[in-house]
């Protein structure tokens, strides 16, 4: 057997791509990383493999805690991180699920080639960087109300419908229809809906980013046919999540949990790792509050949605509709859900805690729509501003390995603060324009700490997941134009 030492922590190689930390300790389960040896050496550099050894210490939690080939130190669990729990007897952490709630990604398909595109490459981003609102705070597409926000966070993408930023196709390919029905507004507080009111379609900061994208490979042509995907083709995708709203309101839980359930939070190997016991009351309000930021943030990028159809609309003179700016899909990455899934035979109903993980659903789930419903569900996995990104669709062995789930991008390697001593944005940009790629970004500081080197190499990541049958992959594609937060 093959083994992996990194500090006091032992990994054993189960089979290729898959490393087993073993139950020691307080641990309830062993847990698994799923990488490369080259992607475990990069993992090992930081506290991911003792954040994912702490998970494994949560109540109710079931099989084994899981670490994806993109992890990466976090708040608690790693990012790239998958923890199911029981629903009935466990616990719910916000810090399984992050600040940004439901940071996602969504893919908007065009019938344009990368032909069409040439040439307006820079207006393009330029209307793009002036419609939505990118960076820290900045405000968003449109002025909502307090009223407005409350039925946002009740409705999610129905209130885009009812008010005439949505067709119905929007709601049927985003992951629950684009609404979380547990959500309860009067669970977040006054001063989150505050953060939230004016940031109703904007980008923020950090890793956010939207991105026109040009399809360059097809691995499987009849998915990407179902998929509406062919080559040269201009698609466009944007990641951003529930922006302030969701960060207060994870901030407000945490510390709620910690004062409530401080015996609970004694017996845990990090303080970080703050946790609801399944039943009580604050694991309600959490998951309620929590499911109403899902809708927000889905709200988030379908108003984002309408200001690009809008933009292409103006540059090329054409409705979107005859532009067959059809969204493909989303899908969020930083969620936990309750989902019913096989443990030694029994089907249970467990909290599956993704952060920094896409749901990935295998060819006959009930939950997809009923396009993909003998395809697979797409996953979007972003690379960085200055690589390749793919489409891959749920693989027959998610739901046996991980929870039905895979990798949510490509995973840092540099923090920010290293970033910015490494990387001159003005290099960047200049190198990146060489090779037809289009950066905007709000401050050069974001260039930096965004560049392609702080960043595994994604293909790397999502070969595994293809090899491993959790997310086969389906095509390819490469940035024409990034706007950065």
């Amino acid at each position: 057997m093959t083994t992996f030492e990194s500090g006091n922590i032992s990994l054993n190689q189960i089979e290729e791509f898959i490393w087993e930390i073993p139950r020691s300790g307080d641990m309830l389960v062993p847990a698994r990383i799923f990488a490369s040896e080259n992607l475990l050496k990069q993992i090992s550099q930081d506290k991911t493999l003792e954040q994912l050894k702490n998970t494994a210490s949560l109540p109710g939690i079931q099989k084994y805690a899981i670490c994806m080939p993109d992890g990466h130190q976090g708040y608690g669990f790693p990012v790239g991180g998958v923890v199911a729990t029981d629903a009935n007897n466990g616990c719910i952490s916000p810090g399984g699920v992050g600040y940004d709630i439901n940071c996602g990604v969504r893919m908007i398909k065009t019938n344009l080639s990368y032909k069409d595109l040439r040439g307006k490459e820079e207006l393009l981003g330029e209307l793009l960087f002036s419609k939505i609102p990118t960076g820290l705070g900045k405000g968003g597409v449109l002025n909502t109300s307090l009223k407005d926000i409350e039925e946002i966070l009740s409705l999610g993408v129905e209130w885009a419908l009812a008010n005439g930023y949505a067709v119905p196709g929007d709601l049927e390919f985003c992951e629950d229809r684009g609404r979380r029905l547990d959500a309860d507004p009067t669970k977040i507080s006054l001063r989150a809906k505050k953060r939230g009111k004016n940031q109703v379609g904007s980008l923020g900061s950090g890793n956010h980013f939207l991105e026109i994208q040009r399809v360059v490979e097809i691995f499987k042509d009849e998915v990407a046919h179902s998929y509406g995907l062919s080559q040269d083709q201009v698609v466009i995708l944007i990641h951003t999540g529930s922006r302030g709203l969701g960060h207060q309101t994870c901030t407000d839980y945490l510390r709620k949990i910690e004062v409530e359930h401080a015996t609970l939070l004694s017996n845990l190997p990090d303080r970080e790792l703050a946790a609801a016991p399944s039943g009580s009351q604050l694991a309600l309000d959490y998951y309620a509050a929590m499911c109403a930021c899902i809708n927000f943030a889905w709200i988030n990028r379908q108003i984002i949605t309408y200001a690009v159809r809008l933009v292409f609309e103006e540059l090329f003179n054409k409705s979107w509709q005859d532009l067959g700016m059809d969204l493909l899909y989303d899908v969020a990455h930083n969620i936990a859900k309750k989902e019913f899934h096989m443990v030694d035979g029994i089907k249970r109903e467990l909290f599956v805690h993704r952060k920094g993980a896409t749901r990935a659903f295998p060819i006959g789930n009930p939950e997809l729509p009923l396009a993909f419903r003998n395809v697979g569900q797409p996953i979007i996995i972003p690379g960085s501003m200055g690589t390749d990104s793919y489409i891959l669709r749920g693989g027959a062995a998610s739901l046996d390995l991980t929870f039905g789930s895979t990798a949510h991008g490509a995973g840092r390697i540099l923090s920010r603060t290293k970033a910015k001593k490494l990387f001159k944005a003005s290099e960047i940009q200049a190198k990146l324009k060489k090779q037809n790629i289009h950066v905007i970004a709000t401050l050069d500081a974001t260039i930096s700490e965004e560049a392609p080197g702080v960043y595994k190499d994604v293909s790397e990541v999502v070969n595994i997941s293809d090899s491993l049958g959790i997310g086969d992959k389906v095509a390819r594609t490469y940035p024409v134009v990034n706007i950065k937060g």
